[in-house]
């Protein structure tokens, strides 16, 4: 198997790269090269903006770097609530990787494996057969997975809500679910399809509720045969409270307006089962629903478990405040260095704990991540990582909010103004922040478009039904022409 060069497509200038010519697996010494070579592992916030950290301070023959992750953009997740109720356009939260990393060779490909002792790693490419690429550091920025039990019927029923095309998936799912209540006349089933459960009351479930039961009462106007009252959205915790980041107080305003909005919230409650749809929750609570979305929490990447790094107990990383992969004795690994939900980094502004695992933390660590790799490439001394918690904003649908900044508490449409500007202002590129601006401004003066876009998940199924064989129907004596008999039969069943 021979190793990609992983030479930056925009420059003509040498990568330092050695090609490999042993088997996949096989062990041998890391090999000198012209021009180290850095590989970050994952290119969501951490990934994407150390590769553009490095790529400004390095020049490229100081250093060849290298982003392997299995998608080529980089999502930009606390918008993903409003790209999932039609607020923004999905493709305006996204940034993609070969674009914006010029100079930097992008794999898109799965990590499967991290021998850091050989300087080498595992790549599971989408098609093809994997391979394994050297390098001379190494950045894990893996990030996290959803964290799921084993609960029955739960991989069969739900969706998560960490990807882009997941946001996609339930924009459509919810609007088709409008759609096929409108049309059938089984109070069992509509009730069912206009059910919608949602299990962690996190942000990215309290967003992600708000802002969808937001837009599916704004596609009301539409339905006739739907009203308010038929709607049933409902919330599983299984902590005492919601939004516990806000703090008592501000968490229990969200609760309130929640509730005063015809949400069910069900506190200290676990979900138990969902087979088939039926909800059963640890207080007894039982009911069918054909939405169920997971969002209760998440975990390191698994794919962590597979590499020689230091881990906690937890499956992350164990780092220094410089952000350099260590031992829990504070024994440095060399040519090692992680940032963001993976990594288990010291909070030096709340002694005794680690940073928490949201944007606020990963954008910094990122760039303090670049910066001290940087410096450790020239022999510079490298600097601990330290930020103080701004503060916290969260969404509750279109001009409704809650956050606590500095201190400082807001509610209703300041709190939902501060949380947009403060995540336009977090998003990256100049191109992806004038068209999040024009989505706003365009949703100004028109309303969202609320139209489900069919089997977006499955493009090809019209044309797999157009080209089965389909045995020809029997035709009963007498019904030829029968049209007037036809439409009299139809009057009979609309009334």
């Amino acid at each position: 198997m021979t190793e990609p060069t992983a030479r930056p497509a925009s420059s003509g200038t040498p990568s330092g790269t050695v090609p490999a010519t042993e088997p996949l697996g096989a062990a041998r010494a890391p090999r000198p090269r012209k021009v180290p070579r850095i590989v970050i592992l994952g290119g969501g916030y951490v990934g994407f903006y150390t590769a553009l950290r490095l790529r400004r301070r390095l020049g490229k023959r100081e250093a060849a770097i290298v982003v392997v992750d299995p998608r080529s953009y980089m999502t930009y997740q606390p918008f993903l609530p409003e790209a999932a109720a039609g607020s923004l356009e999905p493709r305006h939260v996204v940034v993609s990787h070969r674009r914006e990393l010029e100079g930097v060779d992008v794999l898109t490909g799965r990590v499967t494996e991290i021998r850091h002792a050989e300087r080498r790693l595992g790549v599971a490419p989408v098609e093809g057969e994997p391979y394994e690429i050297s390098y001379d550091h190494l950045v894990v920025a893996l990030g996290s997975v959803a964290r799921t039990l084993p609960i029955p019927g739960l991989a069969e029923q739900a969706m998560g809500f960490k990807q882009v095309e997941e946001a996609i998936a339930l924009r459509n799912h919810v609007l088709t679910k409008l759609d096929i209540a409108a049309s059938t006349w089984d109070p069992e089933l509509r009730r069912k399809l206009l059910t919608f459960t949602f299990v962690g009351g996190g942000f990215a479930g309290i967003e992600a509720i708000a802002e969808v039961e937001d837009m599916a009462r704004d596609a009301l106007r539409f339905y006739d045969g739907i009203s308010a009252d038929d709607l049933r959205f409902v919330m599983i915790e299984g902590s005492a409270r919601i939004l516990p980041e806000l703090g008592e107080e501000m968490g229990g305003y969200a609760l309130e307006q929640l509730r005063k909005r015809g949400i069910e919230i069900h506190l200290s409650t676990f979900l138990s089962s969902c087979v088939d749809g039926h909800v059963v929750t640890s207080t007894g609570v039982e009911f069918d629903s054909e939405t169920i979305v997971w969002t209760a929490g998440v975990k390191a990447n698994p794919v962590l478990e597979q590499s020689d790094l230091p881990l906690d107990r937890m499956g992350r990383v164990t780092a220094l405040p410089t952000l350099q992969v260590a031992h829990e004795d504070g024994t440095v690994v060399e040519g090692a260095w992680t940032a963001g939900d993976c990594a288990a980094v010291p909070d030096l502004a709340n002694p005794g704990k680690f940073c928490s695992p949201s944007a606020q933390h990963a954008v910094r660590q990122a760039r303090h991540l670049g910066d001290n790799l940087a410096k450790a490439l020239r022999s510079a001394p490298v600097e601990e990582y330290k930020h103080k918690h701004v503060g916290t904003v969260a969404s509750l649908g279109l001009g409704k909010g809650v956050a606590q900044v500095y201190g400082i508490k807001l509610r209703g449409w300041p709190a939902w103004f501060m949380h947009r500007t403060y995540h336009m202002a977090q998003m990256p590129t100049f191109n992806r922040k004038v068209r999040i601006v024009l989505d706003w401004t365009l949703a100004l003066f028109f309303h969202r478009e609320l139209v489900a876009l069919g089997r977006l998940h499955d493009p090809r199924a019209d044309f797999r039904d157009a080209s089965a064989p389909r045995p020809k129907a029997a035709v009963k004596p007498g019904a030829k022409g029968d049209r007037a008999g036809s439409r009299a039969a139809v009057g009979v069943a609309q009334g």
